[in-house]
Formats: C-alpha cells, sequence, structure tokens
C-alpha cells in the first residue's frame, strides 16, 4: 500500500488568505502580510534574489514508537566574502510541529502504509501547506521501523510525493549522532566543555553518544526500548518484539502476545530494563549486559561530568509527561530517573533536552556550488550526472607527512560507524586537506584510498572524491595511474562536505570544464553564538544555481 498526500491538503492552503513571509526588517513585526496586501518589498528585486534564499522545509520522522512531522522556514544569505557561493543560514522558525503519533504497525513484519500516508496528510492539512510548497527536508526511518519489510518504499514514496527530499535510513551510530544533535547534547557539551554522555531511548533501541567539547567522540546503542512490549487498555500484550520477550524472561516472566501483564509486573520488566543499561554502561558490564549491545560496546563512563536524556522515554525521566500510551514508556522513564537520583550513572542530570522531538530533524538544505576545473574526471559519460551520492567525511590527521595505513584505517573506522556499505553503496569520500601538497604526501594519500576502497573498486564501481583543497587533479591522476587505473574516478576539488550531506554531481559545462555540485545537508544548530561549518550551506533551483554560480 501506497501512502497518500490527499488533495484535500490544497482546499486547506486556500481557505482564506495566505500567509508568505519576508524577512526583511523593515517589514511588519510578525513578519508575515496577507495575500490580499500586496505590496513591492525588496525580496522581489532580483538582486535580492541573487544573495538570499527562503526555503520551506519539512521533516518526516519514522521512529520505533512515535511519528512526527515538523515544517520550519530557513533563511539563508550569500557570504560577502571571497565571492564565495556558499549561503549561511540566518534565521530559522518552526511553522508547525504535529502531534507525536504511534507509528502504525500492519503485523510483525510490516509498517501500515495508508495510516501512515494518514499522518503525513493530516501534518499537512493543519499546517496549511501542500506538498509543492516544500522546497526540502528529509524522511527519516529508524529503528524497528527501520526493520520493517516496507520501510525503504514507504520512504522513497513519501521523499517522491512530499517535495525534494532526502531519504535516510538511520543506522545505530548514524541515529546516535542524529539524537546527540538533536537533543542538545552538542551545544552542551560545547558551552560548559563537558564530558556529557547523551542517553536517547525510543521504541526499540537506547542510542548512547559520549561527548567531549561538543565532539562526539563514541556511539553505540542496546536494544531496550520501551515500545518492545505493547499492550491494550486491560494488560495484555497485543504486541512482543524478540528483545521484549527476553527482557520479560530476564525478570522470570514468560510472556506472549495474549499474556496479560499487571502494574507491577511492567514495572519489574522496566526496572530490569534500566538495570541493564546501567550494567552495560558500568566498567565491567555483565555478559548478559553486553548481549544487548546492536553494535560494539561504548565501554567505560566513569569519567562522565554530565547525563542528557533524549527520545520519548525522556519526557518521562523529566517529568514532562504523565499519560500513558500502552507500553512500557512510562515504567521505563521512572525507573531510569531513579537510578540517576541515586547516582547509579555518575555525572550531573542535566534538564534542558529537547526530549522526544530529538531526532526529528527539521530540514535539508541544498546549495549549489561549481568545483573548479582543476577536477579530475574520468569516463564522464558513466559517472556523470550522479544524484544523492551519501557523504562520509573521513578525519585526516593534520600532519606534514601523510601516512597511507592512517588514511586507510580512518576510512575504513569511518564507513563502519556510519553504518555505510563501501562495497556497494552510491557514497562520495570528501576530506579536509590541510598537509603539504608536495608528491609524497599526495602519493600515501592516494595509497590509502585505493587501499580502503580496493573491493569496491574491484567490483568495477566509480570512485568519488570531493576535497576543500586544490589537488582533485593531481591526486586523480595518481590513483588512476598507480593504484586503481581500471576504475572510474571523479575527484573534484574546492568544495568543503560534511557527514550526514548528500549530494547531487551535474554534467561537465562548457567551454568553463566546471561541475556543478548541489549539496543536501542536515542541519543542526548546535551553537547559539554563530554557525557552525556544517551550517555553510543553502539551495538554488536549477536555473538560479547557474545564476548564482556562473
Amino acid at each position: 500500500m501506497r501512502p497518500t498526500i490527499s488533495p484535500s491538503h490544497e482546499r486547506a492552503v486556500s481557505a482564506g488568505p495566505v500567509k508568505h513571509y519576508y524577512p526583511d526588517p523593515d517589514h511588519t513585526p510578525d513578519g508575515y502580510r496577507d495575500d490580499d496586501e500586496p505590496v513591492a518589498r525588496i525580496t522581489e528585486n532580483p538582486l535580492w534574489q541573487r544573495e538570499n534564499v527562503v526555503l520551506t522545509s519539512i521533516g518526516i520522522d519514522i521512529g520505533s514508537a512515535g511519528t512526527q512531522v515538523l515544517f520550519s522556514r530557513v533563511h539563508l544569505a550569500r557570504q560577502s566574502v571571497d565571492l564565495s557561493t556558499r549561503f549561511l543560514i540566518v534565521d530559522r522558525e518552526t511553522l508547525f510541529e504535529s502531534p507525536v503519533s504511534l507509528t502504525p504497525y500492519a503485523g510483525e513484519r510490516l509498517i501500515d502504509a495508508r495510516a501512515l500516508g494518514g499522518i503525513v496528510d493530516d501534518a499537512f492539512a493543519d499546517a496549511r501547506l501542500h506538498p509543492n510548497q516544500i522546497d526540502t527536508g528529509v524522511v527519516l526511518l529508524t529503528g524497528e521501523a527501520l526493520r520493517r519489510e516496507n520501510a525503504e518504499p514507504i520512504a522513497h514514496v513519501l521523499s517522491e510525493k512530499c517535495g525534494e527530499l532526502v531519504c535516510a535510513s538511520a543506522g545505530h551510530h548514524m541515529e546516535a549522532m542524529l539524537a546527540a544533535h538533536g537533543s542538545g547534547a552538542v551545544r552542551l557539551s560545547s558551552q560548559r566543555q563537558l564530558r556529557l554522555l547523551n542517553i536517547d531511548i525510543g521504541g526499540g533501541t537506547t542510542k548512547l553518544s559520549v561527548l567531549e567539547g561538543g565532539r562526539i567522540v563514541a556511539t553505540a546503542a542496546l536494544h531496550i526500548g520501551s515500545r518492545l512490549i505493547a499492550f491494550d487498555d486491560d494488560g495484555v500484550i497485543e504486541r512482543l518484539e524478540p528483545a521484549g520477550r527476553e527482557h520479560a524472561q530476564r525478570v522470570g516472566l514468560d510472556v506472549s502476545r495474549g499474556t496479560r501483564l499487571d502494574e507491577s509486573q511492567r514495572a519489574a520488566i522496566a526496572a530490569g530494563m534500566a538495570d541493564a543499561l546501567v550494567d552495560a554502561l558500568s566498567p565491567q558490564p555483565s555478559q548478559a549486559a553486553l548481549a544487548l549491545y546492536l553494535t560494539d560496546p561504548i565501554g567505560s563512563v566513569a569519567d562522565i561530568d554530565a547525563v542528557l536524556c533524549s527520545g520519548g522515554v525522556a519526557e518521562y525521566v523529566y517529568e514532562r509527561e504523565s499519560r500513558e500510551f500502552g507500553d512500557l514508556g512510562k515504567a521505563l522513564g521512572a525507573a531510569l530517573r531513579a537510578r540517576l537520583d541515586t547516582g547509579a550513572l555518575p555525572g550531573e542530570l542535566l534538564t534542558d533536552s529537547r526530549g522526544i522531538r530529538a531526532t526529528a530533524l527539521g530540514c535539508a538544505e541544498f546549495t549549489a556550488q561549481l568545483s573548479g576545473n582543476t577536477s579530475y574526471i574520468g569516463a564522464a559519460e558513466r559517472t556523470l550526472p550522479r544524484r544523492d551520492l551519501t557523504v562520509v567525511r573521513p578525519p585526516l590527521a593534520s600532519s606534514d607527512t601523510i601516512d597511507s595505513a592512517a588514511v586507510s584505517n580512518s576510512i575504513a573506522e569511518h564507513l563502519r560507524t556510519r553504518d555505510i556499505d563501501a562495497t556497494d553503496q552510491a557514497l562520495v569520500l570528501a576530506f579536509h586537506y590541510d598537509s603539504t601538497p608536495r608528491y609524497e604526501n599526495l602519493r600515501s594519500f592516494a595509497a590509502g584510498i585505493a587501499d580502503a576502497l580496493a573491493v569496491r573498486a574491484a567490483n568495477g564501481l566509480p570512485i568519488y572524491i570531493i576535497l576543500d583543497a586544490d589537488i582533485a587533479m593531481s591526486l586523480g591522476n595518481l590513483l588512476h595511474d598507480e593504484f586503481v587505473p581500471d576504475c572510474d574516478l571523479v575527484v573534484l576539488d574546492g568544495l568543503e562536505l560534511w557527514d550526514f550531506d548528500s549530494v547531487d554531481i551535474g554534467a561537465v559545462r562548457e567551454p568553463s570544464m566546471t561541475v556543478p555540485v548541489t549539496i543536501k545537508s542536515l542541519v543542526f544548530r548546535d551553537v547559539d553564538d554563530g554557525v557552525r561549518p556544517r551550517e555553510l550551506v543553502g539551495r538554488r533551483s536549477r536555473d538560479q544555481a547557474a545564476a548564482v554560480t556562473s
């Protein structure tokens, strides 16, 4: 069943004067004006439009337990230095947040596509928006929802029906990172220079992130969640995940669908989950706790300064929610709060978390840029254009000498933590290169890349690389001549990309021999007093892009 976007949205939008946003300081205080009061604005000036972009964005977060839809409006302005084509986010406004609905399932193996489409339909209607008004955004599937057989086709249908969206299926490490950004943990760790643990407890999994000074240094996930067991008003189990049965067995309860659980039994299962989490984070976790990890263990957190909680269960940890929704959320939140209050987990409990909204990312912004004419493009007829290449940005050590083994290991580890299979997935490697561009360094750099992607090259798949330094032609020639002569290569430079970006690479423009690149970035506003590098993004339509970059 395909999700639907009903035509009723058009009626909802046209029912009364439509408000439009004019982000100029001379306008009315609320920033809006009715359609029946046309006024010539600076925003209608072609010069203003060349330097500013206003986007309407959607975020659709389909999680194990909850589904929510957020709409926002983002104003971006072009940088005024170095003739840059990048755009800074200068203002972001949340237009509408839908209620959090239970993610609808059809049995044990499928998401209920019709019901999910209804949730999205209702959000558009309540926001008084239509899909053709959406410029950008993201469809994000996580946890148990991602495991359903029809998760991927549903995500692609939504991304097509709701506008020009990025479709992201978040693995455990990626979801942990998204939660750390969305909860505010990155911002708090940076502002207060804390070693901070973010605990994001959802319906199917618990994601862990350790942060130091605003940098995520470790991530992990465990099979602990509030909706691994779901029941009706009488306590009769209606949905039971395998991990939920195992948690019940650990506290001496043999359960199945149709089993009735009283309040004390539900509390016992939740307490067992909370104890298992404490055990998993201890210096010497038990084998039972280690078995709950869906990733490598995160290691000891004994030296943590503070803890922040996010996800749906966080609403109970912080006592913001008192209702129950037919799962273990309330009991699990109370059990975890009790262990935090008694010091079973180290560090102060911080309270300024975004809770259940943490991974409902607001939007994806686009920017169009041109790579310079120093690019290396092999077999353009086969390699270009390409759409929706996932960006992977492995860290490179800042050193005067490059070690090829270190480069290879960094790429391999970063691919692992991003849950990306380089042997068959469409991706682009992005690098910040600040070492001396002498031959020995470039050759070691090329050798490390070739070693990390050896299986990909052997499978005959193209390799895409984007750098911020002007070394693309030299690097491409070295890769082709000495390491992967039979592999199609595209190496572009002069562009800065980040993890969570996705890019479209256009065809070669003649006679300039440049390549247009459209960057689609998940945006995190983690720092209050400025814009982080990953936020140096904007968007133009394909026609407008030519005007900006030519």
